[in-house]
């Protein structure tokens, strides 16, 4: 599987990340407003669309950078073999967070439980973006 250019590029690269992220602070923020108000219904509402964003932004693209860009780094420097496994592991957190999520939302309600596991990958995820853009896309620019 090739690697579409805006994943080798460091700037758009990095445009998709921050959108994403955005994104996610948004849907976090809304849903801490939705319990702080006690607003349930909202709430859940707001946690499914949230593991969907999660899922279908961050993790779908994870996914990608997995199948392609890291194996054509690898291929390409060896030396980024470590930053890769790094990378991957922070990815196989935000899966594990997100299945978390998923699953209290089919036995609970969505509660204040669910703001550290929206806070875990937000910090995750922005640690994540910055060693991909400073330890790996940079170095592969140079």
């Amino acid at each position: 599987m090739s690697t579409g250019p805006s994943l080798r590029k460091v700037d758009a690269h990095s445009a998709i990340h921050e959108a994403a992220l955005h994104e996610a602070k948004e849907l976090r923020n809304l849903f801490r407003k939705c319990i702080e108000e006690g607003d349930k219904e909202k709430a859940l509402q707001v946690a499914e669309i949230a593991i969907d964003h999660w899922e279908s932004r961050t993790l779908k693209h994870a996914d990608s950078e997995e199948e392609g860009l890291y194996k054509e780094m690898v291929e390409k420097n060896p030396k980024l073999e470590k930053i890769v496994n790094q990378l991957t592991r922070d990815h196989d957190l935000m899966r594990r967070i997100v299945g978390t999520m998923k699953k209290s939302l089919e036995t609970e309600e969505a509660d204040y439980r669910m703001i550290p596991l929206l806070d875990s990958l937000i910090i995750i995820d922005e640690i994540h973006n910055d060693d991909e853009m400073n330890k790996l896309l940079e170095v592969n620019e140079q």
